[in-house]
């Protein structure tokens, strides 16, 4: 009986029965449909809703609450709600996203619901399903998630997170009820943001250790942010306009010089070829990068994703499990040390990079706000935290 109250509660929910206000005449038909014997009156909406936003119990046990509160259990055995969420993954479906993502369906097929999980290996593909509303939900790179929310999609910003102590940080004070206003941006929201690993600086030549020296050199930058071509253009490097499919390949067979990406990917992509035999990794980390799940707001209620961004951040020791996993790949020979007096340049020229870019409506000034707020609380001492700006 329980778990068939479970499941009517999930279809419930994704059915947008959360809040009274955002249903329509026939959203109210359809849910009293499925629980013909039980008034679902504005007051027990709004009980609802107090329970959707508690820290008190964990997700499991709150959507249980709201079951009890309800008293759904005329739901027809069996039955269950559709939702198609599509998964960027260069590997398809072998690769790690994907599989990831596909542990997550029996989890929500225990409350009555049928994900329908779609690989896409490319991005850009996927996101324009997304758009077309062929998806309800797409999870995506951090970068490509700022097109539908700013404030998450400049999680991503450069240099804005030192380390994964920071990111834990900054994904938990997200995951809060608190933050919930900032998820929702028109018809979209953020339902989950997880770590995806620090990116970093590939060279073929471990001469190329600091901005001064990546002056004429090939550097890539991705076709779809004119921003960063801009950038490397400022330092006197040539940008090399390219997508993250074709990006390793162009390193690998010599094309450009130099290669913006995560750890994770030394391996996956091989850039090790790229490297070989004098090149190297610079032990500074540009960003920390994120994989989003962004949804249709039509489809998933803000109250919904909160449940569903609550328990993305439970994962995150898993996450970053896995991802240790993959960086303790790299072999230290290639790691490429710099003196911290060109660390100290690069932290300059990143903070006034973000400065640019959100006067230009690029980064969310809110979003890094919260991060230079995150940055000063483990080091008071930075230049930064005595000064006003990005």
């Amino acid at each position: 009986m329980q778990k068939r109250r479970i499941a009517a509660l999930a279809t419930a929910l994704f059915c947008s029965a959360v809040s009274a206000a955002n249903l329509t005449d026939a959203q109210k038909e359809q849910l009293q449909e499925l629980v013909p014997d039980t008034p679902l009156s504005e007051r027990t909406m709004e009980q609802m809703a107090d329970v959707f936003y508690t820290r008190e119990m964990p997700v499991r046990d709150r959507l249980q609450a709201i079951s009890k509160l309800v008293g759904f259990d005329q739901m027809p055995k069996g039955s269950t709600f559709t939702r198609t969420i599509c998964i960027w993954d260069i590997g398809g479906r072998s690769g790690p996203v994907f599989n990831a993502a596909m542990e997550q369906k029996a989890l929500a097929t225990e409350y009555g619901i049928d994900l329908q999980m779609e690989p896409y290996t490319s991005e850009t593909v996927m996101v324009e399903e997304f758009k077309a509303g062929r998806c309800d939900a797409a999870l995506m790179s951090g970068l490509r998630a700022r097109q539908f929310n700013l404030y998450s999609g400049s999680v991503d910003a450069i240099g804005a997170i030192p380390d994964q102590k920071h990111m834990q940080t900054l994904l938990q004070v997200m995951a809060h009820p608190r933050q919930a206003g900032n998820m929702v941006q028109g018809d979209y929201v953020v339902m989950g943001v997880y770590p995806a690993g620090a990116a970093h600086i590939f060279v073929n030549d471990r001469s190329i250790s600091s901005l001064a020296k990546a002056a004429g050199h090939r550097v890539a930058v991705l076709d779809y942010d004119e921003t960063q071509a801009e950038m490397v253009a400022a330092i006197g490097a040539t940008p090399v306009s390219t997508d993250i499919v074709s990006a390793p390949n162009k390193f690998n067979n010599g094309q450009i010089d130099i290669l913006p990406a995560p750890l994770i990917a030394y391996e996956v992509l091989e850039l090790y070829k790229g490297m070989a035999p004098d090149g190297g990794i610079v032990d500074f980390p540009l960003t920390q990068l994120t994989m989003q799940l962004i949804g249709r707001l039509d489809k998933f209620p803000n109250e919904v994703a909160q449940l569903i961004r609550e328990a993305s951040f439970e994962s995150y020791p898993q996450v970053i499990a896995k991802l240790d996993q993959e960086t303790n790949r790299v072999p230290a020979k290639w790691m490429i040390p710099i003196p911290d007096k060109d660390k100290q340049e690069y932290e300059v020229m990143m903070q006034e990079a973000r400065t640019a870019l959100r006067d230009r409506g690029y980064y969310s000034a809110d979003m890094l706000a919260l991060q230079r707020k995150i940055r000063c609380k483990f080091d008071p001492a930075r230049a930064e935290c005595s000064q006003s700006g990005g």
